[in-house]
C-alpha cells in the first residue's frame, strides 16, 4: 500500500502497542501482580498480533469468497472470549480488580485511530462514512477520555454515575462505527450508498483494528461499567 501517508502505518503500530500497554497494566492490577497469568496473557496478545500481521501480509484476509468470512476466524471467537471472560465468576473477580481510570484512559488512543481513519479515507481505502467526516463521531470518546479520568473516575474526582454515563455514550460511539464497517466490508456490501469499501483492515497493520483494537476499546468499556455498576450497589 505505497500511497498510504508514509506516517499512517508506524502510527497505528503506536496505537497497537498503547493499547497492549493500558490492557497489560490494567491486567497485571487485577491479577495482584502475579507472573504466570500475565506472561500467559502477553503471550496470547503477541501471538494474536504476530499471526494475524503475517497473514494480512500474505493477502490471507483479502480472500472474500471464503466461507466463513476470513476476517471472522479471528475477530468472533475474541468476541466470545470477552464475553466469556464478563460472565465467569473467576475471571469477573480478576476484572473487578482492574482500575477503572486505566479502563478510562485508554480511550485517548481513539483520535490516532480517527485520524487514520480519515487519512485512509483520503485515499480511498476507507468510506467517508467511517470517519468524522461521515458518520462516525467516535473522536469524542477519545477527546474527552482524559477529563473522564480526571474528572469522573479520579480519586479526588470519583462521580460514578456520570462515569457510568460516559462509558455507556462512548461505547455507543463505538458500537455505530462497528456496525457501519462490518456493513461495508466487501463480506457485507450491497452497492448502495457509500461508493468505497472497508477495504483497509485486510492489509498490515490495519488488521489489528477489527483483530485488537476494537475489541480492547469495547472490552475495557464493559469491564468499566462492571466495575462501576459493583461500587454503586
Amino acid at each position: 500500500m505505497d500511497y498510504i501517508p508514509a506516517f499512517a502505518s508506524p502510527i497505528f503500530v503506536g496505537v497497537t502497542v498503547a493499547v497492549f500497554g493500558f490492557l497489560f497494566y490494567a491486567a497485571s492490577r487485577g491479577f495482584d501482580g502475579r507472573k504466570n497469568p500475565m506472561i500467559l496473557l502477553a503471550c496470547t496478545f503477541l501471538a494474536l498480533l504476530l499471526v494475524t500481521a503475517l497473514l494480512a501480509h500474505r493477502g490471507f484476509f483479502q480472500d472474500f469468497v471464503s466461507k466463513p468470512p476470513r476476517l471472522m476466524i479471528f475477530v468472533i471467537p475474541t468476541f466470545l472470549v470477552m464475553i466469556r471472560l464478563l460472565v465467569y465468576g473467576r475471571s469477573r473477580a480478576v476484572l473487578m480488580k482492574m482500575p477503572v481510570t486505566t479502563l478510562t484512559y485508554i480511550h485517548i488512543v481513539r483520535i490516532p485511530v480517527e485520524l487514520c481513519l480519515w487519512w485512509l479515507y483520503r485515499v480511498g481505502l476507507v468510506a467517508q462514512e467511517m470517519t468524522f467526516e461521515g458518520a462516525n463521531f467516535d473522536i469524542i470518546a477519545g477527546i474527552s477520555a482524559p477529563f473522564a479520568g480526571v474528572f469522573l473516575v479520579g480519586k479526588k474526582n470519583s462521580h460514578r454515575w456520570a462515569a457510568i454515563g460516559w462509558h455507556l455514550i462512548c461505547l455507543g460511539l463505538v458500537l455505530n462505527i462497528v456496525i457501519r464497517a462490518v456493513a461495508l466490508t466487501p463480506y457485507f456490501y450491497d452497492g448502495s450508498g457509500s461508493e468505497l469499501q472497508n477495504l483497509a483492515v485486510f492489509e498490515f497493520p490495519f488488521v489489528w483494528l477489527p483483530t485488537f483494537v476494537v475489541p480492547a476499546v469495547i472490552f475495557s468499556h464493559l469491564t468499566a461499567l462492571l466495575v462501576l455498576f459493583k461500587k454503586t450497589e
